[in-house]
């Protein structure tokens, strides 16, 4: 444990940030797994459209890397294709 009265503080907000950003990353998993099972039925272009809304979002705050965030659109967008044509 610290000492040093900034470091604490430090501790308590990176703490807070973790779970907040715990949260997010877990609802994109959440919203990525929705858009590949809805593949192939009418909800599939509101599903896969609301999963890159929210890797965009998180990109835009930080939470991951705008290149992570591409690479990760791109790959869903290639997922649900490959479901929905199989």
């Amino acid at each position: 444990m610290a000492n040093i009265k900034s470091q604490i503080k430090r501790n308590r907000q990176n703490e807070k940030r973790r779970l907040r950003n715990r949260a997010v990353r877990s609802e994109l998993n959440t919203r990525a797994k929705v858009a590949t099972a809805a593949a192939g039925t009418e909800d599939q272009e509101d599903a896969l459209r609301l999963a890159i809304q929210r890797i965009d979002r998180a990109a835009a705050k930080g939470i991951m890397h705008k290149n992570a965030a591409a690479r990760q659109k791109s790959r869903l967008i290639k997922r649900v294709r490959a479901a929905a044509s199989s």
